[in-house]
């Protein structure tokens, strides 16, 4: 088959979970038929690249797996298996509030003295920082709204509506060089990296795949349309003030102007996008289903650990002196996307 250039390349694997994904996609093997995940680690390298394989089909898919593959039963039921691991481990380790006026709140206060990844990157971050950074993250913004989107048919009303007036910010209010993966790409390329969707799949760590496939989980499933928008309102509410220390830290290791923009630009679009998440998409949710307040809740704290945990990851590898990701990254490229 023609491969699409925009398909990445099936990663290697990393455990007998990922292996057997991979080897079925590449029709060297038969999925076992007791692939079994409740042994692996929920947080670990091998659940967590087996199921964003999975998860993956649905998005653009990889290089000379065919399309067929995004229904295949078998798969299908291999994803089911690790998503049950994922989401037991995360009801299981989650701190959650006792009430989403809690949950909400606690977004809403800013420490005095922060010292998560965006304090570090504005205060003594190196450029080097800040490249491991945008690998790590790109595999969530380069497609940052689309698993948000599949909420859309499971909402209607005053919900429906904001849901949809906020993810048309996010794909760039129709016009294809302010989508905000674009945005990110553009960014990328300011900063020497390449551009290409999951190329960097291969060096990312597995906390980095457990925060993008937190939110292929949920958008995914219609019982978890509730955890879906507390993730929405997490990733509105949190993102102006971070937004702002990164690009500060932009500026202060002159990275490029993409790079400053399109954190400037969350800084102005997630202040407005806040108000109206919390009032229009999570009060307009609950005016119709007020049952899935805790589900929000748990939305909410759950991207907040899956974060946390993220976090805890690339400051202590920093603050060693040491890369945060499985493999080197190529020497700076030229400003060209």
């Amino acid at each position: 088959m023609d491969h699409h250039p925009r398909e990445p390349r099936l990663p290697e694997h990393r455990g007998p979970l990922s292996a057997a994904v991979i080897a079925y996609l590449r029709g060297t093997g038969p999925l076992p038929t007791t692939l079994d995940p409740d042994d692996a680690d929920p947080y670990g390298d091998d659940l967590h690249l087996a199921l964003y394989l999975c998860y993956e089909l649905h998005y653009r898919g990889f290089a000379g797996v065919g399309p067929r593959f995004e229904w295949d039963p078998d798969l299908l039921r291999v994803r089911g298996a690790l998503e049950r691991r994922f989401l037991a481990a995360l009801r299981t380790d989650t701190p959650v509030h006792e009430s989403l006026d809690d949950a909400l709140g606690a977004l809403l206060v800013e420490p005095v003295d922060g010292t998560g990844v965006s304090h570090f990157l504005r205060d003594e971050g190196e450029l080097w920082h800040l490249r491991e950074y945008a690998a790590q993250r790109s595999l969530y913004h380069l497609k940052e709204a689309d698993p948000h989107a599949w909420v859309l048919p499971r909402l209607w009303g005053r919900a429906k509506a904001a849901m949809a007036a906020v993810e048309f910010d996010e794909f760039g209010g129709g016009r294809a060089e302010r989508v905000h993966a674009r945005l990110f790409a553009d960014l990328m390329a300011d900063l020497g990296l390449d551009t290409a969707y999951g190329h960097y799949l291969e060096a990312a760590s597995a906390e980095m795949l457990a925060v993008v496939n937190l939110m292929s989980l949920f958008g995914l499933h219609r019982e978890l349309r509730g955890a879906l928008v507390g993730h929405f309102a997490e990733v509105e509410i949190t993102s102006s003030p971070g937004s702002r220390r990164l690009a500060e830290a932009m500026r202060r290791t002159g990275a490029g102007p993409a790079a400053e923009f399109f954190y400037d630009e969350h800084v102005e679009a997630d202040a407005v996008h806040e108000q109206v998440v919390r009032h229009d998409v999570i009060g307009g949710l609950l005016a119709e289903e007020p049952e899935l307040s805790a589900d929000v809740a748990f939305g909410i704290d759950a991207t907040e650990y899956l974060e946390d945990r993220l976090a805890r990851r690339l400051l202590a590898d920093w603050r060693a002196g040491r890369s945060s990701l499985r493999s080197p990254l190529a020497p700076e490229m030229s400003h060209t996307s």
